[in-house]
């Protein structure tokens, strides 16, 4: 997978020191994945869920959820939000439009 973009990875991860291994292994694992679907992002990361367009993943136990927007034809993942859990239940990334 073509993953959109890292930079966004590596500034939450300024704030967020510890995020910083977790989300560098689900970097390195996405971008060497060919997923086609759910099912196949679920045989790695059984937590990810499908949630409205977007696919959410834990990172770190169940500190950070990392949205993500999948293209699976032409293998783009788009980073759209890396969030700490207390902002994920605030819900304010469901306003994205691409929702």
């Amino acid at each position: 997978m073509h993953i959109i973009s890292r930079k966004r990875l590596l500034e939450f991860c300024r704030q967020h020191a510890d995020a910083f291994t977790p989300i560098d292994d689900w970097f390195r694992t996405a971008k060497a994945a060919n997923w086609e679907n759910i099912n196949d992002i679920r045989q790695i990361y059984p937590s990810a869920d499908a949630v409205g367009n977007f696919t959410v993943f834990n990172i770190k136990g169940n500190d950070y959820r990392l949205i993500v927007s999948i293209n699976y034809e032409i293998q783009i993942v788009y980073i759209k939000y890396v969030l700490t859990h207390p902002e994920y239940d605030k819900e304010k990334w469901k306003n994205d439009p691409y929702f």
